[in-house]
């Protein structure tokens, strides 16, 4: 008897779970293009009291013009989230917020439900990184020099499982591809941006996400 739910079931449980946040208006070139932004000094208390109310243990960071248009302004360090994640440093309130309602809500019950096992363990690549964007033609700021992305790498179970962006993103494995394509799925609806594999090569082995409401999910 197979223990697991119907796919199409799950997939369409962990979209309610996801949920979509009421995006804020992003001020914008005259050609359309999202601008980036610093968020105001009320608007990061304001995040900072909507993670106080999750239940999210966080430091506030001193806001830092890093030069080079790189900064660090309105950034947290998430402490505890209910599972540990590696290699977090600051990120914008904002995007910590969404990162965490991503984890909790779609990440632990997508592997519960889809992989038969627990999260113990989310691994990224990082956050804030003064520098452009890669492996497109026209280089410009990358989010990460705003610590407003997160770059997520793979996932730990407590089966002993590792899965990954890179090895198995084009899992042949029924269950770690419904598992993937759950998860990119829920990103896509929380997030402004998001890179996978299929984005190009130098995204091969990790999604990115940043908070920039720009609407690309690839």
């Amino acid at each position: 008897m197979n223990r697991f739910p119907a796919l199409p079931l799950l997939l369409a449980s962990l979209a309610l779970l996801a949920g979509c946040g009421v995006r804020r208006p992003v001020p914008t070139t005259p050609h359309g293009r999202v601008m980036a932004y610093a968020p105001s000094a009320a608007e990061t208390r304001a995040c900072e009291a909507d993670l106080s109310r999750l239940g999210i243990e966080f430091t506030p960071l001193p806001d830092r013009n890093r030069g080079r248009s790189c900064s660090t302004v309105g950034t947290v360090r998430l402490d505890e989230i209910g599972v540990p994640v590696s290699n977090l440093g600051a990120m914008r309130c904002g995007l910590a917020e969404k990162f965490t309602q991503w984890v909790r809500n779609a990440v632990v019950p997508g592997a519960y439900q889809l992989l038969g096992s627990q999260l113990v363990k989310v691994e990224t690549y990082g956050t804030y990184a003064c520098r452009d964007t890669i492996g497109t033609a026209h280089a410009a700021l990358s989010g990460h020099a705003i610590a407003n992305a997160v770059d997520v790498a793979a996932f730990d179970l407590a089966d002993g499982r590792r899965i990954s962006v890179e090895d198995d993103w084009h899992s042949s494995d029924p269950q770690v591809h419904a598992f993937m394509n759950a998860i990119h799925s829920s990103a896509c609806k929380r997030f402004g941006t998001v890179l996978s594999p299929d984005y190009n090569y130098a995204h091969r082995n990790h999604f990115h996400l940043e908070d920039d409401h720009a609407n690309f999910c690839r």
